[in-house]
């Protein structure tokens, strides 16, 4: 190369050309960068010309060498060697003009690409004569190559690979090669076109020869095609070769290596490539697969081809994957077994799966797992079965279906067990866990004691879930039903000093130890033991002190002390429940019913007074609202007792239960105050405390308060006192309450003869009394009014209900549509109902309506039908118009309203003077 260098460059430049000097060629170093293999695509398409700029850019790659070829004017280049003579060359019109510019300039890689495409339709070897002419005066021009190679594989296209243009065509990449030996487009095209040929081990030659040609950063370029061609190839021994040279390059694509390698059956090596990526931590999956997964993969090459896969050890690296992939161990362990199994040692396998079953910690895990063993021993007792049928049954073989079948039955039988294990493995300190276990060996005693016994060792009752007493009251409880009562009284000795979580839990044993002993009529031994479960330990301490043992604070435990005072109070004597009832008292743990039960203690046996002291004492220890049974069964008692010689100590009794009494607790206590004052006291006292009462309920109570009052009132000073009272309450109480007491009322003065009095109320109610709603109202005074009003009288009721019906006529909607009743609009908006006033507010013209339809109601004055024949009052015949002409549109027609046919004749009947009332005097 240096020698042709030197040639060319002795060459003189023609003047006035464009051309490319030999100086300008790119040194090797250059051409290794990866820019200058990037093609230009104008290159990519045959006989595409290059612009002008383009020329240019690329001059800077060519590269001198000798080459074989003709000169511009077609004479023998050095390299041709002796040949026939060849007759003179034709040159057309267009051709002698690319000939004449390539010889003022022969080094002008434009000219020759333009003299190339002008030749492009025209005879092959013509062309390639072109391209060989212009090669051998720029040998090192990239362009000239590429698209020189391009011709000579388009012209063997399609051609039998036999055919000798393909081995010229060959020659020509080699030749190219020798220049372009830095240049990766074409070393993969000329592989490619070898691997088109079918020429196996020449492509890989020529792999070879560019991996070494060319520099490491370009190689990445080669091996995908390098790897593509040993793929399609059935060598798998060298396909190999060439993928662990790969990985050398790319480690990351050991992927790649093991899909190539499983499927061509070599899986034995692909069991330690993954086997490798599984303890490299710094390797990352091309295809996103976590460790997990490729673990999976080398399992299960492991577990399905034990027999092709012997270089690795399947049992340890299984069982390795067990302690590594915890939240696996279901599958891992089913992967293990189905290796002894295809290995043919179904014993290991049973044995795997046994420790499978005992080892799990999820219920997950142990169904998968137990599903698998099930499947297992049924595909063998189903191949035993097979094999029988083909070969006979024999005495041998017999005995081992039987004991197939009766290890298959054996393991269903022991899924709850087995279950159970799982689960206790999870927690072993789960109480309710353990009671299933026990339940499980029903009709087992031995291994009920057994659980029993590893129970109450294992469970701790600080951690414990559920209640731990339980376990050792029911293992007490089986010796008791099996007649072993001192091994049952051992157990729960042993129980009581267990350092329990909780209090209550230690005081559920001590209970528990004085109930056997009853039921077993020990009456005496059963108090012994209460009396020793509540006896003051030698250090004392407070009930919620977790810091101390709960031996140490058991005798401020009720449930004990409260068993011990029944069977005090059942077997002992007076003095000794009363001495329990008062350590009770004393250590303030009691409770409002054990008070109530100490004072009726003390009642029965005459103690009166100790018995109210007891209560008081109870008292003293709470609140409201504890309090409240301790205050009611007091007073009645105290009631009871003393009726009314000690009236002052029981008013006393009563102010001190009212003082900071809630309204919620108050009515009772009321109530037995003035029952109190009703049958010892004062009637005025009682009125007072019912007044009282009324104002301290709460205000959900002071209907029923009124109520109770109203009658006690009526009862001790006649119905006319009550009137006060009603008065109030219809103040003071809400619009429903206060509508019932108001006809009641009314219902009363009608009774008294007051029937001025009873329109005033009804007058008055009806103001909380909304027509629409409120009908069964307006009914009674109408029908009040029919037995003892006038035409006036009604008149003016209809007034009212119209007026009261007005008020609450105020919704949006219903004056809405109230407002396009009377217009006759047909739309339902509100701006229709005022048009030319859409400037005004909506609501306000609500409420101008509103105003005229209540301004309306307060000037109608009906008059009467003619033929309605009520007596009228004096001065009261003014005739006005009818109430059709005042166009009223919510008129009531008295012929409908309220006149029946019966009615009608009371112009033949007396109406009695006192309907007139003192209208008669004027």
């Amino acid at each position: 190369m240096a020698a042709a260098e030197a040639a060319m460059a002795a060459r003189e430049e023609p003047p006035g050309a464009e051309q490319q000097q030999p100086g300008a060629m790119e040194e090797p170093a250059a051409m290794e960068e990866p820019a200058a293999m990037e093609e230009p695509a104008a290159m990519e398409e045959p006989g595409a010309v290059e612009e002008p700029g383009a020329v240019e850019g690329a001059a800077a790659m060519e590269e001198p060498a000798a080459m074989e070829g003709a000169g511009p004017a077609g004479e023998a280049g050095p390299g041709a060697g002796p040949g026939p003579e060849r007759p003179e060359l034709c040159f057309e019109e267009e051709e002698v003009q690319h000939e004449e510019e390539l010889l003022r300039n022969p080094f002008s890689v434009r000219g020759w690409l333009r003299y190339a495409q002008a030749r492009q339709r025209g005879p092959r070897p013509r062309l390639n004569q072109i391209y060989e002419r212009a090669l051998r005066e720029l040998p090192g021009s990239y362009k000239l190559w590429y698209q020189y190679l391009r011709q000579r594989r388009a012209q063997v296209k399609g051609r039998c690979p036999s055919d000798p243009a393909f081995e010229e065509a060959n020659a020509v990449h080699e030749r190219a090669l020798v220049f372009m030996h830095k240049m990766p487009r074409i070393w993969l095209d000329y592989c490619q076109f070898l691997a088109e040929q079918g020429r196996i081990t020449r492509t890989r030659r020529t792999f070879d020869r560019a991996l070494r040609a060319l520099p490491i950063t370009q190689h990445r370029r080669l091996w995908p095609p390098y790897l593509s061609f040993v793929r399609r190839h059935p060598l798998p021994e060298t396909a190999v070769r060439v993928f662990r040279r790969f990985l050398k390059l790319c480690p990351e694509e050991a992927e790649q290596y093991v899909s190539y390698l499983r499927s061509v059956g070599r899986l034995d090596e692909a069991a330690q490539v993954l086997a490798r990526l599984v303890n490299d931590e710094r390797f990352v999956s091309r295809q996103g697969k976590s460790n997990y997964q490729l673990w999976q993969e080398l399992c299960e090459l492991l577990s399905q081809h034990p027999d092709r896969v012997r270089s690795l050890d399947a049992g340890g690296i299984i069982r390795g994957g067990l302690t590594r992939f915890t939240d696996q161990r279901g599958r891992l362990w089913g992967a293990l077994a189905d290796c002894y199994v295809r290995c043919g040692h179904l014993e290991k396998a049973r044995d795997v799966y046994e420790e499978a079953v005992q080892t799990v910690m999820t219920v997950r895990d142990f169904t998968q797992v137990f599903d698998s063993y099930a499947r297992f021993e049924e595909s063998v007792i189903a191949a035993l079965l097979d094999t029988q049928a083909q070969l006979g049954q024999g005495r041998d073989e017999e005995v081992e279906l039987e004991l197939r079948l009766a290890r298959f039955e054996r393991l269903m039988s022991r899924r709850p067990l087995l279950l159970n294990s799982v689960l206790l493995r999870q927690n072993p300190h789960n109480v309710h866990e353990w009671h299933k276990r026990v339940a499980l060996h029903q009709g087992q005693p031995d291994k009920i004691i057994q659980t029993f016994t590893e129970a109450v060792r294992t469970v701790d009752p600080q951690r414990a879930t559920g209640r731990p007493h339980e376990l050792w009251v029911a293992f007490a409880r089986f010796y008791e039903d099996n007649g072993q009562l001192d091994d049952a009284r051992s157990i729960l000795s042993r129980a009581t000093r267990v350092r329990f979580r909780r209090v209550e839990d230690l005081a559920a044993v001590w209970c528990e130890f004085g109930e056997l002993e009853l039921r077993h009529q020990r009456h005496q031994e059963a108090l012994a033991v209460l009396r020793k479960a509540t006896a003051l330990p030698s250090r004392r301490a407070e009930y919620f002190d977790s810091s101390e043992p709960v031996q140490n604070r058991l005798y401020k435990n009720l449930r004990v002390w409260a068993m011990l005072a029944d069977l005090e109070e059942s077997l002992g004597t007076f003095q000794s429940t009363r001495s329990v009832y008062e350590r009770i008292l004393d250590l303030r743990i009691a409770t409002p019913q054990i008070v109530i039960n100490y004072a009726l203690l003390l009642e029965e046996h005459g103690r009166f007074e100790d018995s109210f002291k007891a209560y008081e004492r109870g008292i003293a220890l709470f609140r409201w609202p504890h309090v409240g049974d301790l205050w009611l069964t007091y007073l009645s008692k105290f009631v009871a007792r003393y009726g009314g010689r000690k009236l002052e100590r029981a008013r006393d009794l009563f102010e001190q239960a009212l003082d900071g009494c809630p309204p919620q607790h108050a009515k009772t206590i009321y109530l037995l105050y003035a029952r109190l004052e009703e049958q010892f006291g004062l009637a005025r006292r009682a009125m007072a405390v019912y007044e009282r009462g009324t104002r301290a309920v709460p205000p959900e109570q002071q209907r029923d308060m009124f109520h109770i009052y109203i009658r006690r009132a009526a009862e001790l000073f006649g119905v006319t006192h009550t009137r006060p009272i009603y008065q109030r309450a219809i103040e003071v109480l809400g619009d429903d309450a206060a509508r019932e007491l108001c006809l009641r009322f009314a219902d009363m003065e009608c009774k008294l003869g007051e029937v001025d009095r009873a329109r005033a109320i009804y007058t008055y109610c009806s103001q909380i009394c909304d027509p629409r709603i409120t009908g069964s109202f307006w009914q009674t005074w109408k029908e009040f009014e029919i037995r003892h009003g006038n035409e006036d009288t009604i008149r003016e009721m209809l007034r009212i209900k119209r007026s009261v019906q007005a008020t609450y006529n105020t919704q949006v909607n219903f004056m809405a549509s109230q407002m396009l009743k009377v217009s006759g609009s047909a739309t339902g908006t509100v701006s229709d109902l005022a048009p030319g006033q859409s400037g005004l507010d909506e609501m306000k013209l609500l409420e101008q309506r509103a105003e005229a339809l209540a301004a309306e109601a307060q000037r109608d004055t009906p008059r009467p039908a003619q033929q309605v024949l009520f007596v009228r009052a004096e001065g009261a015949g003014v005739s006005e118009p009818p109430l059709s002409l005042q166009g009223n549109p919510e008129e009531i027609d008295l012929d409908e309203e309220g006149e029946e046919p019966d009615e009608v004749q009371l112009e033949q009947r007396k109406v009695p003077a006192s309907v007139f009332g003192g209208l008669k005097d004027d």
